[in-house]
């Protein structure tokens, strides 16, 4: 048979130093650990201030879509003098029934009806 090899304590203190060395390289590093990047938090924010942006320009275009749908319906004819609008109707009218059918006009017919 062969004969057992036999580890004097600094063999064992060398492996076991070289084992801890792999253990510890393969850690992660706590000061990068909860390290931030700011190049996505910028890219992020841009998306969310452009999608604000967006939908703020569409509602206002359906308020002004509404509006010039109605005055081109007559909706809003002031009913006590003949050829004046009624302000407060051009303010709270619905000239279609949805929200989108404003918006879907308005993005499709950019020029004037002729």
């Amino acid at each position: 048979m062969g004969k057992a090899m036999k580890f004097t304590s600094d063999d064992k203190k060398a492996v076991e130093a070289e084992v801890m060395k792999i253990y510890k390289e393969s850690s992660p590093a706590l000061e990068n650990l909860f390290e931030w990047a700011y190049i996505n938090h910028v890219a992020w924010s841009l998306v969310v201030v452009f999608l604000g942006l967006i939908l703020w320009l569409s509602v206002a275009l359906v308020n002004a879509e509404n509006q010039r749908n109605a005055l081109m319906t007559k909706q809003c004819a002031d009913p006590i003098f003949k050829g004046e609008l009624d302000k407060k109707c051009l303010r709270n009218v619905q000239s279609r029934e949805h929200w989108w059918q404003h918006l879907s006009y308005a993005l499709s017919n950019t020029s004037p009806q002729k």
